[in-house]
């Protein structure tokens, strides 16, 4: 029953929740298109889905003061509205999932320039100080943004971490109230893919097996957490979605 596509998708699992369970959004959206073409759309999204469930619940519990409670209840009421826009334009439009991938990729790539520089750039930093600037509008649109890609794809991670970056200040603070919007927010998903019929025999046991490779990958991942400062880790979250924004280009 388990055959050599299956093998590999175990290993992107690994490899992506390694990743996931670091930055706190990523894992999903890199595994998803090598997921794609290998068990397919309707075994990949739901099984990343509640992958993306059980290592956000990891992240949290191992460092739960540190949510952002006030952010986290803004970030959840807005990418809501998002998600029901998302899942509307799925069920009523037939658009090709390849070119609804290649469109997701150039916003990703977009939007990681756009991090970069309000990250790095010390022009931005000095005004932002200087100004105590209030949340713009353009934040509350990439919420929105987020949530209609979230609805769509459950890759809405590389869109919330450009908000995110800017509003949580320290790196724990970051990952634990960003696993804790992937907690709600898929679990939202999780009961339309039940309803959709997804969850068969073969599906649970490929589920099955990459719930306990999580336990691996979330050790991995914070051994190498533990190890990487703030401004090294926010090079690797954007390195991260300029990978996942060329990898749904080239798929």
């Amino acid at each position: 029953m388990i055959d050599g596509k299956d093998i590999l998708f175990f290993i992107v699992v690994f490899v992506s929740n390694v990743i996931q369970s670091i930055t706190g959004f990523a894992g999903t959206v890199l595994a998803m298109p090598f997921s794609l073409m290998l068990v397919g759309y309707n075994t990949a999204k739901p099984i990343l889905n509640v992958l993306g469930i059980v290592v956000s619940l990891g992240v949290i519990g191992l460092n739960h003061k540190s949510l952002n409670k006030k952010e986290f209840i803004k970030i959840i009421v807005i990418m809501l509205v998002g998600m029901v826009v998302g899942t509307f334009i799925t069920r009523q439009f037939e658009v090709s999932a390849g070119l609804l991938y290649k469109l997701l990729g150039v916003i990703v790539i977009i939007f990681m320039c756009i991090g970069v520089f309000n990250s790095f750039s010390e022009k931005y930093r000095k005004k932002k100080k200087e100004t105590n600037e209030k949340t713009s509008v353009l934040a509350y649109i990439v919420l929105v943004a987020s949530g209609i890609v979230h609805g769509m794809f459950i890759c809405g991670g590389p869109l919330l971490v450009v908000y995110a970056s800017e509003k949580l200040k320290g790196r724990d603070e970051f990952r634990v109230t960003v696993s804790a919007v992937w907690v709600v927010l898929n679990t939202i998903l999780l009961f339309g893919d039940i309803k959709a019929g997804y969850f068969n025999s073969k599906l649970l046991i490929l589920l099955g097996i990459c719930i306990a490779l999580l336990f691996g990958a979330l050790w991995v991942g914070n051994i190498i957490f533990r190890h990487i400062n703030k401004k090294w880790f926010m090079i690797l979250t954007y390195v991260l979605m300029g990978i996942s924004g060329l990898s749904l280009l080239l798929k």
